[in-house]
């Protein structure tokens, strides 16, 4: 089984839920930067939740398949279509060999994943299908797919069929956008003031947003400790001399623009950390346009394992009303 792509889109990828265990080597986790999206996708084509499938930035990708499959498409809201007969997201539906699937105009949100009954079936890299365009790992020969690709698809299960999801059970996109963060290591390295105004600041998803890490504007510049610089860190009073980062790490070069560390990020470097955005969020980061504004909440460790606790109950109502 397999399909070609006609047209890739902006920037699709096979993605999975990444390779765990290579962080130390400086090899990110990477994976689906929307991670319940693709578990769901996965849930509503028979598949095993890690199995690979396709996300796709901003504008989705036209396929022609080779064979008939049952295709699911979860994730930002964009009109999906089938030789011009149109799909609803968040089901799975057929497509019968030698039709193309194709969408429309972004709604909302920014990123779609496409599940394939059988999964995609590309060799696995350090035990992952993801890509890793930066070091050339995983995916459709370690790079994003380009017109002409066929690519194989696995054979499906038997609980490959035709569900669609209640999409009350879904997480609603809070308006306005809320990020919790948990302060870090290196908080106390900005003033008390800056510490308060981070949080007061109205903030913006700038352009500069992908699967490295989200960047964001508009908030006024923070101001450091003032102290003598430790050999090596150079000048810049947010470097350090190096530091570990861990997924959702809150950097701000200069002072001026925070930015995320997202799925494919570095595991370390030369600028402290603040903190980090709980775990329960870093989905809806994914999902987040270019001059989306955002408000950074402080929370405390309590807080972000009650939020892990219901993403993960949440979740669990999903898959017993798809099963």
């Amino acid at each position: 089984m397999a399909f070609e792509v006609v047209k890739p889109g902006l920037l699709t990828t096979i993605q999975d839920l990444g390779r765990p265990g290579y962080f130390h080597l400086g090899i990110p986790e990477g994976g689906a930067m929307d991670r319940a999206a693709m578990r769901i996708a996965n849930m509503l084509v028979g598949n095993p939740e890690d199995a690979a499938g396709l996300e796709a930035v901003f504008m989705g990708p036209e396929l022609t398949f080779k064979d008939d499959a049952l295709v699911a498409i979860g994730g930002a809201d964009m009109p999906v279509f089938v030789d011009g007969e149109e799909h609803a997201c968040w089901s799975s539906f057929t497509v019968k060999a030698g039709q193309t699937l194709k969408f429309g105009y972004l709604k909302t949100g920014a990123r779609i994943y496409i599940a394939i009954a059988g999964g995609i079936d590309t060799p696995p890299a350090l035990g992952s299908r993801s890509t890793y365009p930066i070091g050339a790992l995983g995916g459709f020969e370690g790079r994003a797919l380009a017109a002409g690709d066929v690519v194989p698809v696995g054979q499906p299960s038997g609980a490959a069929k035709e569900r669609t999801l209640d999409k009350s059970l879904l997480a609603e996109l809070p308006k306005p956008v809320e990020l919790r963060v948990l302060p870090g290591l290196y908080w106390h390295r900005l003033t008390e003031g800056s510490q308060e105004q981070f949080f007061a600041d109205e903030w913006k998803v700038a352009p500069e947003a992908d699967r490295m890490g989200y960047r964001f504007r508009g908030g006024k510049p923070m101001e450091f400790v003032e102290r003598d610089q430790p050999f090596g860190a150079g000048s810049d009073p947010s470097n350090i001399v190096d530091g570990c980062y861990s997924y959702g790490s809150i950097q701000i070069p200069g002072g001026t623009e925070p930015i995320v560390l997202h799925r494919d990020a570095v595991s370390g470097g030369g600028y402290f950390t603040i903190g980090a955005i709980i775990s329960a969020d870093m989905d809806l980061i994914g999902q987040l346009q270019p001059n989306t504004p955002v408000k950074f909440k402080k929370v405390d460790m309590e807080t972000a394992l009650a939020a892990r606790v219901e993403r993960t109950e949440r979740l669990d109502k999903i898959r017993s009303a798809l099963t």
